[in-house]
């Protein structure tokens, strides 16, 4: 039996009111408004507008008309123009406790405005920089030097429909390369960055592979066949409480996938190799941080000095990105287009941040960088760390709300009997695996300068042969099917530390 739908009004100018109906009356399972509610010109109560039903009343009233009917959920369509309107009536809504869906007006939709932050109900305020939410300007690249390494040049991105993936995609489309080849192990997501590459870069050639690096035997075949100079490998589980539950998961994926795809690469005879990796590796304390650890020690191994092939490899370690899939953007977005509050797990946890075209583009540069010999750490400039705290308050006010901490547990209330528009922020608690703070490098390493001023360069004092690369990789493979216990051993033997490290996060 299908579930009742709630209460609805509709909200929005007389013309959006007409096209909003028209959009809902094509969905299989529309919500039937009850009447709707005018904004910016006054239609007489009772009057219909188109199938929106009738005039319950004007906007300035939306409050009274929610409580008088009994309404559960406003959908909202106005212009961005409309931005006093469209806070006033968010406060409103929240203040008699009224779900919120907010449908860009159909004209804006296809004016190729830019895009609203995914998840976020106020689309009609154009999309939200997050440069500005954490206070830095993007470095610049050299893109004589990136040309170089990338014109003309068969170039192959792991990972290629994720966030980092995708954006490396787009920029080595800009410069040209001769072929550009795109692996992911999910169709959508593959689908997605093939279409709009061909529809951008339509001179490009591309092919769209659909794979898992994972699978060795297979990832060597691919890679023999298209013969990549280039190789940014982007693939990787990366969200640390999901493969605290997973570890044999994020071992296979992180370490045996960076050591397919490093392997095939060398066997290709690929010029270049960059392997982005996280600050998370640097003294991890959650399985995603070690399994990042292992691949970096595996690509420092196999292409150190005395082994064979001649492709230079980079590992590029950078912290959060704001806007990717699974970003703190992304999820405070979302609650907020579900009329929820903000999370925030602890106030005293710092992050570094940047966004995704700098690190992409940084990417880009470092790998261009990359020399013969033993591999080298680059380490993205990634500013002074942000307190998660109070980039959750920045981004409320950006939404037009005021920010009003509380803590479960500890802080009651209900946030929407207030008079003011709030945003209201909760602190969870940290999660299995979650550091209060990062580190960039560990101590052993010293950081110096390179010719760009965004990246710096980590010396490993550490010794690293291939020898010691693949004895790492034969001990880890006994565990690849292992329980989870038998699989933190086995990382914990070539990653000291991790336990204690879990244990004090």
């Amino acid at each position: 039996m299908p579930q009742p739908q709630p209460r609805t009004v509709l909200v929005g100018t007389p013309d959006t009111l007409r096209v909003l109906s028209r959009q809902l009356w094509h969905l299989a399972d529309a919500p039937e408004p009850i009447g709707c509610v005018p904004v910016g010109e006054h239609v007489p109560a009772g009057e219909a507008i188109g199938a929106a039903g009738p005039v319950l009343g004007p906007g300035s009233e939306l409050d009274q008309i929610c409580t008088a009917h009994h309404i559960e959920r406003a959908i909202v369509s106005l212009p961005a123009a409309m931005r006093d309107q469209i806070v006033r009536i968010r406060a409103d809504l929240r203040r008699v406790g009224v779900s919120e869906r907010f449908v860009a007006p159909m004209v804006e939709q296809l004016s190729h405005a830019p895009a609203p932050l995914p998840g976020s109900s106020l689309g009609a305020l154009g999309a939200i920089d997050p440069g500005v939410l954490i206070g830095r300007e993007a470095h610049a690249i050299d893109r004589a030097a990136v040309s170089d390494a990338l014109s003309g040049k068969r170039v192959l991105i792991t990972g290629a429909g994720g966030s980092i993936g995708s954006e490396l995609s787009r920029i080595a489309a800009g410069f040209a390369p001769e072929r550009l080849i795109l692996m992911e192990r999910s169709e959508n997501a593959l689908f997605e960055i093939d279409r709009q590459l061909a529809t951008r870069f339509p001179g490009v050639e591309r092919a769209a592979l659909l794979h898992d690096v994972v699978e060795g035997d297979r990832t060597l075949e691919l890679v023999s066949e298209h013969a990549p100079d280039v190789v940014f490998h982007a693939a990787a589980h990366k969200h640390v409480p999901l493969m605290e539950d997973h570890p044999a998961h994020a071992l296979s994926n992180n370490v045996f996938g960076t050591a397919s795809i490093l392997d095939a690469a060398r066997a290709a005879g690929a010029e270049r190799f960059v392997f982005i990796s996280t600050d998370k590796a640097v003294h991890p304390s959650s399985v995603m941080g070690a399994t990042k650890r292992l691949a970096e020690l595996y690509v420092q191994g196999s292409c150190a000095p005395g082994g064979s092939g001649s492709t230079r490899a980079a590992i590029v370690r950078f912290g959060n990105v704001l806007g990717s899939a699974g970003s703190v953007l992304r999820i405070w977005g979302a609650q907020l287009a579900e009329g929820e509050p903000i999370s925030v797990t602890d106030e005293r946890m710092t992050r570094y941040f940047m966004t995704i075209p700098e690190a992409a583009a940084l990417v880009t540069q470092a790998g261009a960088m990359t020399e013969a010999g033993e591999p080298r750490v680059y380490m993205l400039d990634m500013g002074q760390p942000v307190r998660i705290i109070d980039l959750a308050r920045r981004f409320v006010e950006a939404h037009g709300l005021t920010p009003r901490v509380r803590r479960i547990g500890v802080d009651a209330g209900d946030s929407v009997q207030t008079a003011q528009q709030v945003g209201d922020i909760i602190v969870t608690g940290a999660r299995p695996g979650e550091k209060l703070s990062e580190r960039l490098s560990y101590d052993a390493e010293t950081l110096a300068p390179t010719s760009h001023p965004g990246i710096g360069v980590l010396s490993d004092e550490a010794a690293h042969t291939p020898g010691s690369a693949r004895a790492m990789l034969d001990d880890l493979s006994a565990a690849r099917s292992a329980s989870a216990g038998a699989v933190l051993e086995a990382i914990e033997r070539h990653v000291p530390g991790l336990r204690s490290a879990r244990t004090a996060a």
